[in-house]
């Protein structure tokens, strides 16, 4: 993945930075280097703290966050280009960029996955990420944010095993922050949470637009519902 996404902002920015995982065994650092970008191999700190220490290390006035598994779309690139040309006293200190969710092969319009906004370009003096949020990280803003057009692509989730992993391990994250939090499980949780999840996304949101990967998709976040209130009662008990 990380050799498309570098690609799709190739040309965009003075620096491209990644900032890898110490654990990470595979070839990332060499299709990174080979791209052109600077590789960091730091210990993993969670989600909001890795995107604080990327601000801090890069050096231009704005940033753009983008995942190994997503894309800069033509349309994007020229839009963050002509930010980055316009004077540095808009006020505007981020902006918020829509996102194209992938699911199997399927962009999906339902169930919440569209536009999915994502505040992913920000100036780096004016932001900052909640370090205790552990998963779904977003940045705090010293300023006002704007809206983009121009659109970034997810490829979300190309199998099975993968999903089920993923969403495994954003349970127990939200479980751990609901835990720190001072929330605590009850039994009812684990009927009304998933029914809530499946009937907002299904039905309010419009996961039946989707055909069959929706309603998997819509499913399978409900069941994780259940598992996050499962890790959570768990904690309880520690």
């Amino acid at each position: 993945n990380i050799g498309a996404a570098l690609a799709s902002v190739a040309g965009l920015a003075a620096e491209t930075l990644v900032l890898l995982d110490d654990r990470t065994r595979d070839a990332t650092a060499t299709v990174a280097e080979q791209a052109g970008a600077r590789v960091l191999l730091e210990p993993w700190r969670g989600f909001g703290a890795q995107r604080n220490r990327a601000l801090a290390l890069c050096s231009g006035e704005w940033v753009l966050f983008l995942d190994a598994d997503e894309r800069v779309t033509p349309e994007l690139a020229a839009e963050i280009r002509a930010i980055a040309a316009a004077p540095a006293d808009s006020g505007i200190a981020g902006y918020w960029i829509p996102r194209y969710n992938q699911f199997f092969g399927t962009v999906l319009r339902g169930g919440g996955w569209y536009p999915d906004r994502q505040l992913r370009l920000l100036r780096r003096s004016h932001a900052h990420y909640d370090e205790a949020r552990l998963v779904h990280e977003f940045a705090e803003l010293d300023g006002e944010a704007g809206m983009l057009n121009g659109h970034i692509l997810h490829l979300n989730i190309e199998r099975l095993g993968e999903l089920w992993q993923k969403q495994s391990a954003y349970a127990l994250q939200e479980a751990q922050t609901l835990f720190r939090g001072g929330r605590r499980a009850r039994w009812r949780n684990f009927v009304g949470a998933p029914a809530r999840e499946f009937t907002r996304r299904y039905l309010a949101l419009g996961g039946w637009r989707d055909g069959a990967v929706g309603l998997l998709m819509c499913g399978t976040l409900a069941y994780f519902e259940i598992v996050k209130f499962a890790h959570l009662k768990g904690l309880e008990r520690l």
